[in-house]
């Protein structure tokens, strides 16, 4: 494959890299496209090559590899398994989120890659339809920057607390018809008769639930969020209307910036 092909839609053959002479089995990692509705996981260095394969999780009708098999639950680790017996989760989106995800093939990759998520060397970003008119900030982007707490009586639920909480940062942006945000092409799929708000949002720290409590906290609450947006606005979408859009790092063999993208569903 020629090596000027850097990114890519994450539903197709995105890069290769290859290096004559290395075990195929110890040098791959691949990207894939996510629908909302499906676990991670049964239970919630590369030295020489860097592979992004095509590869779909989501509901049945986008893919044949949704349909539950034997009656067990379905998460993306088992359906990767099952294309490429090496696959190891790197990191998560919620169930109910949608978009690209980082995967590795084998430990070698695995740990490569997690340290570059652990060092933020990875930049994720998201779309997100909000309730009520959120105003852009003064800056390109703005910041939420509110400690998360796991609600020890309410889980899975996070909240926001400021004694013991973590440090949790999110930048966002109203998208517009800026470079930031041409990914998102609006298609109805949720009751518009209040008013809504399109953002993009980077997480800079990775807490569980960030953007979902970053923004209802701050009174915005992502439409079809069950967790935590209020029934009115959990009514006004059949889904959670938050996607993970793009994804980016440096190649973990010569270090070019890379970056992947899946196209916003809503």
């Amino acid at each position: 494959m020629p090596n000027s092909m850097r990114g890519g839609s994450a539903d197709q053959l995105l890069y290769s890299w290859t290096i004559p002479g290395v075990d195929e089995k110890t040098r791959r990692a691949f990207a894939v496209n996510t629908c909302n509705g499906c676990h991670s996981t049964e239970n919630p260095s590369v030295d020489t090559a860097f592979h992004i394969s095509p590869f779909r999780k989501g509901t049945a009708k986008l893919s044949p590899f949704m349909h539950n098999v034997e009656g067990k639950p379905d998460h993306l680790s088992a359906r990767a398994q099952a294309i490429y017996p090496d696959a190891l989760i790197v990191h998560r989106l919620d169930m109910a989120t949608s978009g690209v995800m980082l995967m590795a093939r084998g430990a070698q990759a695995q740990r490569s890659l997690s340290q570059a998520f652990a060092s933020r060397d990875v930049t994720k970003r998201y779309c997100a339809i909000v309730s009520g008119q959120m105003i852009p900030p003064p800056d390109a982007w703005g910041v939420i920057d509110l400690p998360i707490i796991v609600d020890w009586t309410n889980r899975p639920r996070r909240m926001v607390d400021a004694q013991t909480g973590k440090h949790s940062v999110t930048r966002w942006q109203v998208a517009g018809p800026s470079a930031e945000s041409d990914a998102c092409n609006a298609v109805q799929t949720f009751d518009r008769s209040a008013p809504v708000t399109r953002v993009m949002l980077e997480p800079v720290t990775g807490r569980s639930h960030q953007l979902r409590v970053h923004l209802a906290a701050v009174g915005h609450p992502i439409l079809g969020d069950n967790l935590y947006a209020p029934a009115e606005d959990q009514a006004r979408s059949s889904r959670l209307l938050l996607h993970a859009c793009s994804l980016s790092l440096a190649h973990p063999v010569h270090g070019e910036r890379m970056q992947f993208t899946s196209a916003i569903p809503f």
